[in-house]
């Protein structure tokens, strides 16, 4: 029996405990995007006085900010008080066969179960953004990584299991400081449109199979490519991030 069912709701809430929760949440928040957006440099030291200026509050939600950041994986204890993580080769290796794995798995359970389809108005939103990406293409930035992201999040959610979407969010998030330098010129930005708007094609017309290679060959077909990408990438990252 689910007891949240049954739990009367508190009326009696306090305001103020409310407005705290709140606070606490946009910090968190903030700092999470801020990390995730590549806004501080490797070796830039997260000191609670300056973010608390920064975002306009105590250090207390900043404090708490800070210990979910290092449960997500997002930042870690070092010399001195709190880095953002940067992965190694090692764990990219690992991330990105776990996100290979989760991409695929979104056609792999409608190929094993034809009573499963992806969701028409999910495929057909996402593919008309591309074709609009197509015809005016973005200059090379960083931050198309994002666009990346939103991609491979609504074709796992097109799937129709939520689970596996979430999954999906979060390792990407876990190499998003890696990737991030993977879309600095425009044969780059300009290749990941065309192969989105292939996979996305064949998944629209049922073409699972065609659609499955495609998603393969597009998220790294062998692992030496996938880790040469990230040492590129890694490098660029180094290049751009460092801050005096």
């Amino acid at each position: 029996m689910d007891s949240k069912l049954y739990t009367r709701p508190d009326t009696r809430r306090d305001p103020a405990a409310a407005s705290a929760s709140s606070l606490r949440e946009t910090v968190y928040a903030k700092l999470r995007a801020a990390v995730l957006d590549g806004e501080f440099g490797r070796r830039e030291r997260l000191v609670e006085m300056r973010l608390a200026e920064r975002y306009g509050v105590s250090r207390t939600p900043v404090r708490e900010a800070l210990a979910r950041l290092l449960s997500d994986g997002l930042i870690e204890r070092g010399d001195g008080g709190f880095f953002v993580t940067i992965p190694n080769l090692t764990q990219l290796k690992d991330f990105y066969e776990l996100r290979i794995t989760l991409e695929l798995r979104g056609i792999t359970r409608a190929l094993e179960d034809p009573s499963l389809r992806h969701d028409p108005a999910v495929v057909t939103a996402e593919l008309d953004r591309w074709y609009a990406m197509r015809e005016r293409p973005p200059t090379p930035d960083p931050r198309f990584v994002v666009q990346d992201e939103r991609f491979h999040a609504e074709l796992s959610r097109a799937s129709g299991n939520p689970a596996l979407t979430d999954a999906v969010v979060a390792v990407s998030e876990r190499i998003r400081r890696v990737r991030m330098y993977d879309f600095l010129t425009q044969d780059r930005v300009g290749t990941t449109i065309s192969e989105h708007i292939e996979i996305m094609e064949c998944v629209r017309d049922g073409r699972l199979d065609e659609g499955y290679r495609a998603l393969h060959a597009h998220v790294g077909n062998s692992m030496a490519v996938v880790l040469e990408r990230a040492r590129r990438a890694m490098t660029q990252m180094a290049l751009h991030s460092d801050r005096p």
